[in-house]
Parts: C-alpha cells; structure tokens; sequence
C-alpha cells in the first residue's frame, strides 16, 4: 500500500474487514463472514458497462482457476444495482457475484475507504480478506486504471507461505 492510500483512507492491511451484508440478485443477500474460513478477494469498481471496469473483471474472471487454487472467493462490488450487475454477469459471462452497494448508495464502499464521493461511485480498490476476516493486502488504483491481478495473486501466495 502506498502513501497515497493511506492519504484517501483505503483500509490497510492488519485490520479487521468490516462485515457487510449486499445484494447479489433481486432476492439474494452476501455476507462476507459467509465467507470466512477462506481467503476473500474484494473488487471495488466504478460501475458497470465502463470499458476499464469490464476489463478488470474479465481478467478476474479469466484468473478464477489461480485464484481458486487459493481456495479463494472474489466478489466485485460497486454501486450500480443489482438488476445492472445481472446484465453485466450476463454480458461478460462472469464466474462470480457482483454485489450491489446500491443503497444506502456507496455505504460499504465508505466503510472500506473505496468511496469517490466528488463523483458517487466507487474507486478501483482491491483488498485480500484472510480466512479470519483480517485484510492482508489492500491496493487503490487510479479510476483509469486496470489494476490487474497480480498483486492479488502475490498475496494469495503469501498466505499460502
């Protein structure tokens, strides 16, 4: 994590990830302490339909069977509902929830520092969740962006050493 995350106030590494709860379809809630036990991946993004946020997911999307190695889950989440978000699964053939932080418009995003409030959407943060809960690694790109998984890989190793 650089000074610049710490600047804008993405959560760092060692500390506890706060539990949310978000809609992954019209009638299906996440939890993310559903997820414990295993390592959790976190892909904030702007929103959907967005040429750099449909790469970063199709990367995601294409790097599931390294990240599943892991033994590890990968969420998207952005503010867009979750009626967008089935449309984008659909459009990218995507392996994996997208959860809507729809509303309260942001309020997960917020809680994890990934929140652009001059612009009302989410900023291109990724965080890896340990199997306790704990955030072992925590990345904020540039909007522009695409952050890749590289870094999401070399800390899924690390919890692997």
């Amino acid at each position: 994590m650089t000074d610049t995350d710490i600047a804008t106030g993405v959560l760092a590494p060692g500390t506890t990830a706060p539990d949310f709860t978000l809609h992954a379809t019209p009638d299906q809630t996440l939890s993310l302490h559903e997820l414990r036990g295993n390592p959790a991946v976190l892909v904030f993004y702007p929103a959907d339909f967005s040429a750099v946020c449909g790469d970063e997911l199709a990367v995601f999307n294409q790097a599931l069977p390294l990240l599943r190695k892991h033994h590890a889950v990968v969420v998207g989440i952005s503010v867009d509902s979750v009626w967008a978000h089935q449309a984008f699964i659909k459009h990218l053939n995507l392996h994996f929830d997208l959860l809507a932080d729809f509303e309260p418009k942001g309020a997960v995003s917020r809680l994890y520092g990934a929140y652009d409030t001059e612009h009302g959407f989410s900023k291109r943060a990724l965080f890896v969740i340990d199997k306790d809960g704990v955030i072992t690694w925590s990345y904020l790109s540039p909007t522009a962006v695409n952050p890749g998984v590289d870094g999401v890989l070399d800390a899924l190793d690390a919890l692997s050493a």
